[in-house]
């Protein structure tokens, strides 16, 4: 398997540990078939129904952060950190209503939406038109997975459909553009370690 001369590096690595909300940011995340070790491994559901709640359907949920915990996930509210103790407590105080936090990896698999990852530029992001929605992606919130800093400028991930790249010990297949948000999605091909600061190279 040969390889380009680097195309930059990882500037950060993103997980979401409960879909919907926001993620947190980390030095390094073990990426395996399904996607990025600790990213959507949780929802919101309604408690009665235990149908998913989208932040379509309740835009709060964006105002909220996750980070990975031990048992479950860390809920994040404005002001406060409300931690792992009542996680579904916490959220149906904040939404008004009953829900609950459930475990969507019950199979192996995570809760995304079309592949298991998720990447973006920096130079996509800083280049974006800032009222196209809350789908564009933002340097602070980038609803991606790895954000990268290319040395080319503007979205220059978006030549990579039909590619595999190599980023850290892993090496993905990038298969399409999403048609709301910026970036690319990928396909895991080897997992591996991917951390901040690792190259971002194409393979043949």
């Amino acid at each position: 398997m040969s390889e380009s001369a680097a195309l930059g590096t990882v500037s950060t690595v993103w997980v979401y540990p409960v879909k919907s909300l926001a993620g947190t940011s980390v030095e390094a995340a073990q990426v395996g078939p399904t996607g990025l070790e600790g990213d959507r491994t949780h929802s919101v559901v309604d408690a009665s129904s235990g149908e998913p709640i989208t932040a379509k359907e309740e835009p709060r949920l964006r105002e909220l952060s996750a980070a990975p915990g031990q048992a479950h996930p860390a809920i994040r509210v404005p002001n406060a950190e409300v931690g792992e103790q009542v996680p579904a407590a916490a959220l149906s105080g904040w939404l008004d209503r009953p829900v609950d936090l459930a475990v969507t990896e019950a199979d192996g698999g995570h809760a995304v939406d079309a592949f298991p990852v998720h990447l973006v530029s920096e130079g996509a992001m800083l280049s974006a038109d800032p009222t196209a929605g809350p789908e564009a992606c933002d340097v602070n919130d980038p609803r991606a997975n790895l954000v990268l800093k290319l040395d080319a400028e503007g979205a220059a991930e978006r030549g990579w459909v039909g590619q595999r790249i190599r980023v850290g010990e892993a090496v993905l297949s990038i298969t399409r553009t999403p048609k709301h948000c910026l970036g690319v999605y990928a396909e895991v091909v080897t997992p591996g370690r991917v951390a901040a600061g690792d190259p971002v190279c194409l393979v043949d």
